[in-house]
């Protein structure tokens, strides 16, 4: 079963899978905020704010 939640920007519903998998990124299709799958004190799927991708020079 596919578990919804809200954007945490614009509120919008936001389809999680039921096999996602905690840290994967789910994408609000309203505002396009990245989130970040998270566990919840219940066991079931929350999103928080992902984090930046920081830049890479090659170290």
């Amino acid at each position: 079963m596919i578990a919804t939640v809200s954007c945490l920007v614009c509120d919008s519903a936001l389809e999680v899978a039921p096999d996602a998998e905690k840290g994967e990124i789910v994408e609000c299709g309203s505002c396009g905020q990245e989130h970040e799958v998270v566990e919840a004190a219940d066991g079931r799927f929350a999103v928080a704010f992902a984090p930046e991708v920081e830049e890479d020079w090659g170290e």
